[in-house]
């Protein structure tokens, strides 16, 4: 492999060797590679020695005047973007015969004045371009040293923005894709239609990337062709299914295709291993984990950095996936699946505790779909009310919006785990998990925006339509929600939706001082419901749908705040004119 960075060096799965998967290669870099490869345990190089860092790649000029030794060559995989961070990314592609390997890239499409060359001569070709601005749009081609073999206007991509920063984020999600076909490509071509000039930012597959097994005539037919002209533009962050094979021998399957960030380069906390790991872009935190092939004992090397990693970031949300989803009554049942179980055991309660926000998972050809979740660690019979932090719909044309606290990963404030297992097969179940609201045999992908504290997920099937969504806010005014059978709680609001006046119920376990607000999604006051002492029992106030000076409530998403004793408790409004 033609390995400017060394991303390869890192472990392919758990348990597996660290080295090198290099092809012949020859001059300088054969050199480099060679020193790397030998010493890659670091025990002949100084202490602290990065070896598993970036090789520093060649800036040389045209070969001009010279015969061209790789005429006839063509691309035949790519290229394909990986490990993006806001000021580089990974560029691989394959040629049809060895060759060396340059990338050119510019900021205007026709203008690609800077470049970056190796001489390692080999067909698989890894380069990471570096020096790079945030959130930018830049050109690109690949090609040898004597000229360019792919590079139209369509080699194009957009660096991510700050680490922090609020910017609007898409992500396009499928699972279980790789089975080359016609659901394949109306899945496909359903989610170019929707986002059109947008595009994605992201690009996640949740495993079975490839079938039956992984091969890489599999993984070219499933998805490197298919998916060209996404894989061309849109990072592809994967995790691995068990379709997934693992073979021995160079550039043949998941872990030679693709370059993964096992050193934190992308954000996070470094997990040594390809297998799982973590990211960041702009106000997201993602953690893919690996239920496959890893340890998924609580003591486990993967369970535990995932508690480190959760621990480290501070980003506003944290989106998990992997293959084996801990909730699922389609063509895979998580109270019997041995995986499945493992999932929800061990790494779930951490998420809770931890205070992820969404859970993405495939495996189940099918699409479901949960309601805010916490603390359902058992079979699909223990579910009781003290886990449904809210077990609306979650969108914003029937219940409203999910709300979380500020500020975010505050512990057991709730996760929506989703099924999207069904970007290029149906497979059919009962499909009636209990903490589902929707459960769908169709197929289809998930659209992923995320905007500063709103956060939408829309179930785009293959005929394009929105067959499912919901939303989540982070709002200054939230709460996580009580147990009812502890005492505080808020019973009901009703009608929902409202055309006027609403009539707000709750629990009080005690006497004492209770205040009731209305808020905009915001966190602004907007109306004093009620401010004084009441009695222990349920209560009931009425709120007439205006504001502070008497003027009419405009339609839209509000939030009743109801406090006693320091505490506080929220319930959605939604008003309809």
């Amino acid at each position: 492999m033609n390995r400017v960075p060394a991303f390869r060096g890192a472990a392919r799965g758990p348990g597996q060797p660290v080295l090198p998967r290099v092809s012949p290669a020859i001059g300088l870099v054969l050199a480099v590679v060679v020193v790397c490869a030998t010493h890659r345990d670091g025990s002949a190089l100084p202490p602290g020695f990065p070896t598993e860092r970036p090789l520093p790649a060649q800036i040389v000029g045209e070969s001009e005047g010279s015969p061209n030794p790789f005429a006839g060559a063509t691309v035949t995989r790519g290229p394909y973007l990986q490990c993006a961070t806001p000021t580089s990314i990974v560029i691989r592609w394959r040629t049809s015969i060895p060759t060396d390997a340059r990338v050119r890239w510019g900021r205007t499409a026709g203008r690609l004045d800077v470049r970056v060359s190796s001489v390692a001569v080999t067909t698989e070709h890894e380069i990471i371009v570096t020096g790079l601005d945030p959130g930018t749009r830049y050109w690109y081609s690949v090609g040898t040293g004597f000229g360019q073999l792919a590079g139209d206007p369509t080699c194009a991509f957009v660096t991510p923005p700050p680490v922090g920063s609020a910017q609007p984020v898409r992500a396009w999600i499928i699972g279980d894709s790789g089975e080359a076909g016609p659901i394949q490509g109306s899945v496909r071509d359903a989610f170019l239609a929707y986002t059109g000039s947008r595009g994605a930012d992201l690009f996640l597959m949740l495993g079975d990337n490839a079938y039956g097994e992984g091969s890489d005539s599999e993984y070219q037919a499933g998805v490197f062709v298919p998916y060209a002209l996404p894989l061309r533009q849109w990072t592809l962050w994967p995790t691995r299914g068990n379709h997934d094979g693992v073979y021995s021998g160079a550039n043949n399957d998941y872990y030679d295709f693709f370059s993964l960030p096992a050193h934190a380069e992308a954000g996070g906390v470094p997990s040594g291993t390809e297998a799982y790991y973590s990211y960041d872009y702009a106000n997201v935190h993602f953690v893919c984990l690996d239920s496959e092939g890893s340890d998924k004992s609580p003591g486990g090397a993967m369970v535990t950095w995932l508690r480190a990693d959760l621990s480290a970031t501070s980003q506003q949300w944290v989106i998990a996936y992997w293959h084996h989803p801990p909730y699922s009554k389609g063509s895979h049942d998580s109270d019997t699946e041995s995986d499945l179980i493992a999932m929800r055991q061990n790494v779930v309660p951490i998420l809770d505790a931890l205070g992820a926000d969404l859970v993405l998972c495939g495996h189940s050809h099918s699409y479901e779909r949960s309601f805010l979740l916490r603390w359902h660690y058992g079979l699909s019979t223990t579910l009781t009310s003290s886990m449904k932090v809210d077990s609306s719909d979650g969108r914003r044309n029937g219940n409203g919006p999910y709300v979380k606290p500020v500020p975010p990963r505050t512990p057991s404030a709730g996760i929506v785990y989703t099924v999207a297992g069904s970007s290029s097969k149906t497979g059919g179940g009962s499909l009636n998990h209990p903490v589902m609201v929707s459960s769908q045999d169709v197929p289809g992908s998930l659209v992923l925006d995320v905007n500063g504290s709103v956060l939408d997920v829309r179930f785009l099937n293959s005929a394009g339509v929105v067959a499912d969504s919901f939303t989540v806010v982070k709002a200054g005014v939230a709460s996580v929600p009580a147990d009812p059978a502890r005492g505080f709680s808020i019973v009901g609001i009703s009608p929902r939706p409202s055309h006027g006046p609403v009539e707000l119920s709750y629990r009080l376990p005690y006497p004492g001082r209770v205040k009731v607000a209305i808020y905009d999604a915001e966190g602004r006051r907007i109306a004093k419901v009620a401010d004084g002492d009441e009695p222990a029992g349920e209560r009931r106030v009425r709120w007439d749908a205006r504001d502070a000076a008497g003027s009419p409530i405009v339609a839209g998403v509000y939030f009743a705040v109801v406090e006693l004793a320091g505490e506080r408790r929220v319930a959605r409004v939604v008003l309809t004119r």
